[in-house]
């Protein structure tokens, strides 16, 4: 059963069954919801469910100890002894944290990433000259099992962490992890934003219901409007590299950066939507990033959920790591204190954006994804004082122009580091990449190869009104969310705005042959 398809007769259901067993509606929609896709993807995701929710459990057991204990011996305990006892006490919690982490992460491992390891070991061993072959292992890879290993993960480490004490009812924790709208592309909740509302009892709520239905429409428009027929294009240059190549490069990886973002904020606009006819509260995932002026502000925009667990659960844990820290030490006596004291930093930047790439799929072209975001914000980095110059200099840093410039800059930096989710390999892409400056073919915008896309005048022209829509509502934005500006307008505006929208998905969806309407991207991750 896919997401845009999945019937949403929950919504009456939630609003008639008695309070108390709302939560209890929404796990069994979810589990209902993740079985259609297939049965056996159950034991993956029940597996993480339950390590995850015992070993909170016991770690929630130990602090509990570890804080009695203190209290109770408070006054005869010295304090070398309330240092080791601390020390004792903390050992037990990594050791169990760890096995948490293992299990689910080499689960993980194992699901996603045996098959890619085994195709690098028989490269390696066609390369050298060997005639031996390991045999690919027949794995299904369970849909959404990186949203939701990363979600329990966070959890398992914030209990261990103290921020607050493991859920005792397993049916619960098992809801926060199987949410039903987060399952395909998040947003990667936290267990203490999600279940302030999740397991809570909700009364019909007229605003929710408009809210939320707007939100979900505009999701659909999104998706079916502009992501899925811009989709036809992009396969259209990406199938024959031969045939496009140059100027169509160049457009292939513009419109790709046009699909992806439809398509994700889309899935995103429906999961938001959902839930918030449910009075569920779900995290913002996206806040313009095209308005962003650098690289490192793109990723604060875009995915915030990722790049915030990332952040959160690798970047600073790695940053003061002991090998880390013995690094840098290492590192300001080698190097001086300067340069010295950046490359730990640039070295952890690295291992995230490589651990990024690896999130982000199975293969060489996600992880020279991940590096080369990796590699530009260190580059942006060392480059800071030549940009403090020539803003001292010139003075243009806060001119409309200049800012323009830096929008245009950064999109087309990411558009062409997102080429490597297009060529089938590394090289296919670099060589692709090329060939916009080696072989331009700009006469090609004129000569009629535009129609050979698959794409008509009049599908064109619904692309362009989309990008000019979404371009309105990024603007309107700014200054408050569009669906209040709407709401507080006048009723017969706001309801033709909804009209408008519901009519643009019917009539300007893509459907039929040559479509496909079912499947998100980021269903693959």
């Amino acid at each position: 059963m896919l997401f845009t398809s999945y019937s949403f007769i929950i919504f009456i259901l939630y609003y008639t069954i008695p309070k108390g067993l709302q939560w209890v509606l929404l796990l069994a929609a979810s589990y209902l919801f993740y079985s259609l896709m297939s049965i056996k993807f159950l034991f993956y995701i029940l597996f993480t469910t339950i390590t995850t929710y015992f070993i909170g459990i016991k770690i929630g057991e130990l602090h509990n100890i570890h804080s009695n204990y203190l209290a109770d011996h408070k006054a005869s305990l010295s304090r070398e002894e309330k240092k080791s006892y601390r020390a004792f006490m903390k050992s037990r919690l990594w050791k169990w944290l760890l096995v948490c982490l293992l299990l689910n992460f080499g689960l993980l491992v194992i699901a996603k990433y045996t098959n890619f390891t085994i195709e690098n070991i028989n490269g390696i061993l066609e390369l050298i000259g060997s005639s031996k072959r390991l045999t690919f292992w027949n794995i299904a890879l369970p849909m959404g099992i990186s949203f939701y290993t990363f979600k329990t993960m966070s959890y398992i480490i914030d209990v261990y962490r103290g921020k607050y004490p493991p859920e005792k009812n397993i049916f619960k924790f098992a809801l926060f992890v199987s949410y039903f709208p987060q399952l395909i592309q998040g947003p990667i909740s936290r267990f203490d934003d999600l279940s302030e509302t999740l397991f809570t009892e909700h009364s019909f709520d007229r605003k929710n219901l408009n809210f939320g239905l707007q939100r979900i429409m505009w999701g659909f428009f999104k998706k079916l409007v502009i992501a899925d027929r811009m989709l036809v294009a992009v396969n259209t240059i990406i199938r024959d590299p031969e045939a496009y190549q140059g100027i169509f490069v160049f457009l292939g990886m513009l419109f790709y950066t046009y699909q992806l973002y439809a398509d994700f904020t889309g899935g995103i606009d429906i999961t938001i939507g959902i839930s918030e006819v449910l009075g569920i509260k779900v995290r913002e995932n996206f806040e313009r990033p095209y308005f962003s002026k650098s690289i490192t502000e793109f990723w604060r925009r875009w995915h915030i959920t990722m790049g915030t667990w990332f952040k959160d659960y690798l970047f600073y844990p790695l940053s003061v790591w002991k090998p880390m820290l013995n690094f840098a030490k290492f590192s300001r006596n080698k190097f001086g204190n300067n340069f010295g004291k950046k490359l730990p930093v640039y070295l952890t930047t690295l291992i995230v954006w490589f651990t990024t790439g690896l999130w982000h799929g199975a293969n060489w072209n996600f992880i020279a994804w991940g590096l080369t975001n990796g590699i530009v914000i260190i580059i942006s980095l060392e480059c800071k004082p030549f940009y403090n110059w020539f803003h001292n200099k010139f003075k243009v840093g806060g001119t409309f122009g200049f800012r323009l410039f830096q929008i245009i800059r950064t999109t087309l930096l990411m558009s062409a580091i997102r080429l490597f989710d297009l060529y089938r390999d590394v090289p296919m892409t670099l060589r692709m990449f090329g060939t916009i400056f080696t072989k331009p073919n700009i006469h090609m915008l004129f000569n009629g190869s535009l129609a050979n896309l698959g794409l008509s005048l009049s599908d064109y022209f619904i692309l362009l009104l989309g990008f000019v829509v979404l371009l309105i509502v990024s603007l309107v934005q700014r200054t408050g969310s569009v669906r209040g500006k709407i709401a507080e307008s006048n009723m017969v505006v706001g309801y033709a705005l909804n009209y408008a929208l519901i009519i643009a998905i019917l009539i300007f969806g893509a459907y039929g042959i040559g479509y496909d309407a079912n499947q998100f991207i980021y269903n693959q991750f």
